[in-house]
């Protein structure tokens, strides 16, 4: 039995397999150390890292766009890529726009989902070069996107390409490239005139389902990147290793593997643990902070027994050497696909303790010392409910933190109040008739109700903070999903059932024939609500049959607000609002998405990522929405903000996405005050 309509014609925002804002009355405010001055102060109002800066804070101390003027934005500049000009439309349907560009000397840097890099000059928007790496834009890739660049600069500078400052980006047929920050030029001392062969050096054994999406992190002259696996085709892959490499001759340096339970000379039944998302930094303390993903296969543990440790964690690990430092695990023996998808977020606790946050597709928000580990708030490992598969050990106990939860845990039938009688009796019969034993629900053969969903709760969009007041910003979703484990079926071969699985994203619906209908195409923690997954775990007993539950015309059977902004004081450990982002469709509250928020100095939250075609400001003192800006498609992206030319721009990379079925756009798209509009502060 299928629980999406069969009428069901929709499809919703979601990303691939994520997060608008507001300020406490009372904050517990002290003066910052020196050293997290260091971790914490952005460069100039500028956004010189993914995530604002190396700490992953998100956060701009731009003020000329403030709660007064934001109402008065307007649409500043427009950048074409002609990113879909090349591609045939499979190819472009299944490519995500989720770059978030960085800035540097007066340029925006950032790349297409097909990995081309464009440098554009921040106040104009006019283009100063491309590089475009022809990457087979046709090949039978996992994903298809990537989230933007990462900039490296010499400490003595020396003359010709690439001798002072380079882009470095990796891409989705692995190779990590470094081009010339001002001309494009390829680094001739980097790897091979410029790129290194990201397959080498790591175990794969099916490299289409071996990428990169996430830009590198750069601490001094070390390039750290991790990957994304296709985690639910087969048992192994391909490693999960994280890496660094050197920034001058792209040597590596060192390689880390969360997985290490596969005995030595055996073949592997398990892999990944992989990094898929973006790695935050510390350079004072030489640290980096990496959120790794699931274990292979992300449903079924019968190969994998055990906790599974440094899987489904945050892992500290010295960006020199790699040399792991510290860990902690989020999900045991993860059977749900909850990586860690956000990028840890560092900060100063209590105006002291150098403190790393991280929000998760379980709706929490979890707190350390990021030195020792140590939790600033407690966590309890509480009974879960045990699997009813034969072969299964599901993990007897799950780490819950004690700070408010950023949304509902779980939910019942009679949480459900949607906005007419025949949605809520149609959800109600769905959700009653699965296994339901609240978070950590493990798969089954009859069905489980999974919720929060593998989008989460929080995802890739990570989360923002403010360092003077203390509080974070994230955006969450809230979508259910029937998971269900089924006897295998196999094909002639392994590549011949992974290339039917993975062609075109197009699933088999349950005992029936292949449906190749839009809205039954999976991408996992990327950007569409999945009406079907159906992947086959090589490996094991068991194939997956996934898909979200939703009603004839697409609305979630969950609670809603189905997507929200939520701010939480950090220092105080109070939830302060939660706010409804975007709508589904007209009088559906809040829409389902994963990119991410940002906060300014001026009292805003800017956020997108929504089945709307907006950009929104919100009120960061109390979640209040302020303004909303027209978009060319919806945005699955992350906004940035910086200063150029006596004006403040906010910039967002406005794309579309194939699973939302609005419209495609390669546009870049720069909004400001008009120039009467700017007063000095």
């Amino acid at each position: 039995m299928l629980f999406n309509h069969p009428a069901n014609t929709r499809a919703y925002i979601l990303r691939p397999m994520v997060k608008v804002v507001c300020v406490a009355l009372l904050v517990f405010i002290q003066p910052l150390s020196a050293s997290s001055q260091k971790i914490q102060k952005p460069k100039e109002n500028g956004w010189p890292d993914y995530g604002g800066t190396l700490s992953g804070q998100r956060y701009s101390t731009a003020r000329q766009i403030d709660t007064h003027n934001v109402s008065r934005l307007k649409v500043a500049w427009v950048f074409h890529t002609h990113v879909f000009d090349k591609s045939s439309p499979a190819s472009n349907w299944r490519a995500s726009f989720e770059a978030t560009p960085i800035l540097w000397n007066g340029t925006l840097y950032f790349d297409t989902p097909f990995n081309a890099i464009f440098a554009i000059d921040a106040a104009t928007g006019k283009l100063l070069w491309t590089f475009d790496p022809h990457i087979d834009r046709e090949a039978p890739i996992y994903i298809v996107t990537s989230r933007g660049v990462a900039l490296w600069h010499a400490k003595n500078p020396a003359p010709g390409a690439c001798g002072s400052d380079a882009v470095l980006m990796a891409t989705l047929d692995r190779r990590l490239i470094a081009r010339d920050a001002t001309t494009g030029e390829a680094c001739p001392r980097f790897g091979n005139r410029g790129t290194v062969d990201l397959s080498q050096g790591v175990k794969v054994s099916n490299k289409d389902l071996y990428s990169f999406t996430s830009p590198p992190t750069i601490v001094g002259d070390t390039v750290i990147l991790g990957s994304s696996i296709g985690d639910n085709q087969q048992a192994f892959a391909a490693s999960g290793a994280v890496r660094g490499f050197d920034a001058i001759t792209g040597a590596q340096k060192w390689s880390w593997d969360p997985v290490r339970w596969n005995k030595p000379g055996q073949p592997p039944t398990t892999g990944s643990g992989n990094a898929w998302s973006a790695i935050s930094a510390d350079p004072e303390h030489n640290l980096v902070f990496v959120p790794t993903g699931s274990p292979s296969n992300d449903y079924y543990g019968g190969t994998r027994i055990g906790d599974n440790r440094d899987a489904d964690s945050i892992v500290a690990l010295e960006a020199t050497t790699g040399r792991r430092v510290w860990a902690f695990q989020f999900v045991h023996h993860d059977l749900w696909d909850y990586d860690t998808p956000s990028e840890p977020l560092l900060f100063t606790f209590r105006g002291t303790i150098p403190a790393v946050a991280v929000v998760t597709k379980t709706n929490m928000v979890f707190v350390f010392n990021r030195l020792t580990g140590e939790p600033l708030y407690p966590i309890e490992e509480r009974k879960v409910a045990p699997s009813t598969l034969p072969d299964e050990q599901a993990w007897p106990t799950q780490p819950f933190s004690t700070l408010p939860s950023l949304a509902p845990l779980s939910f019942t039938a009679a949480d459900l109040h949607l906005h007419n009688a025949a949605d809520q009796q149609y959800c109600a019969s769905v959700i009653t008739s699965l296994d339901n034993k609240s978070l950590f629900t493990p798969p089954s053969r009859k069905g489980s109700l999974q919720y929060p969903g593998p989008m989460g709760g929080a995802n890739w969009g990570s989360a923002a903070f403010d360092p003077v007041t203390g509080v974070l910003y994230t955006r969450v979703s809230s979508v259910p999903e029937l998971i269900r484990e089924l006897p295998a079926i196999r094909g002639d071969s392994i590549m011949a059932d992974a290339k039917r699985t993975m062609r075109d994203w197009l699933p088999e619906r349950l005992g029936g024939d292949p449906a190749p209908l839009p809205n039954d195409i999976k991408v996992p923690d990327m950007g569409g609500i999945e009406s079907t997954e159906d992947s086959p775990q090589r490996g094991t007993p068991y194939k997956l049959m996934r898909q979200g539950i939703e009603t004839a015309d697409g609305t979630p059977c969950a609670p809603t607000p189905f997507g929200s902004i939520v701010a939480v004081n950090l220092q105080t450990g109070k939830k302060l609002w939660a706010v409804p982002h975007g709508e589904m469709a007209s009088g559906e509250a809040g829409s389902i998405g994963v990119a991410g928020v940002i906060v300014t100095a001026g009292g805003l939250v800017f956020g997108a990522s929504t089945n709307d075609a907006y950009l929104r400001a919100y009120e960061s003192s109390t979640g209040k929405e302020l303004w909303r800006g027209t978009l060319p498609a919806p945005a699955n992206a992350t906004p940035m903000t910086y200063e150029a030319d006596g004006h403040q721009y906010v910039v967002i990379a406005a794309g579309g996405h194939g699973f939302v079925g609005k419209g495609k756009s390669d546009e870049v798209v720069a909004f400001a005050l008009p120039s009467e509009s700017i007063e000095p502060h």
